[in-house]
């Protein structure tokens, strides 16, 4: 039953359809995380662009922790949960066999820019790569494996 002040959110959320009660201010991440228990996005900036809770909106990438949870009404969300549903992607298999993790922080976001990209562009330049994870921030400078990684798909 929907409480006072809340709305009901219709999305299909990793290829489900999904009906989810939210209040009018909160934020994508938490009641993804908090609500849905969907920990693969990850909380790290609040404010900043650092890419650590991108998920896909209608195949592109934002950020949930500035998303309000009523703006994902009618789309289709990804999260990283989503990808590996019936085993790993080819991105995730890339960033596995190119060392393109260190950390692993940033690798679930990093996985949905490059999954995201790799569906508007099959073969994008190395520009474009860069171009397109310049929102995602790896603290751990693991930036050429990553590249090399999305380079490998394309």
């Amino acid at each position: 039953m929907t409480q006072p002040n809340q709305m009901t959110v219709r999305l299909k959320l990793n290829g489900q359809d999904q009906e989810i009660e939210v209040n009018p201010f909160d934020l994508l991440i938490d009641v993804l995380r908090d609500r849905l228990n969907l920990k693969g996005t990850k909380r790290s900036c609040d404010v900043e662009v650092c890419g650590t809770c991108t998920v896909l909106r209608d195949g592109l990438p934002i950020s949930s922790c500035t998303t309000l949870a009523v703006d994902v009404d009618g789309t289709s969300l990804l999260t990283i949960e989503g990808v590996a549903q019936e085993g790993l992607s080819r991105v995730q298999q890339a960033f596995i066999h190119h060392g393109a993790l260190q950390c692993g922080y940033c690798t679930p976001g990093m996985v949905l820019a490059a999954t995201a990209l790799l569906e508007a562009e099959p073969h994008p330049s190395e520009t474009q790569i860069r171009h397109y994870l310049r929102g995602n921030i790896c603290r751990c400078t693991g930036y050429v494996k990553i590249i090399e990684a999305v380079k490998s798909l394309a």
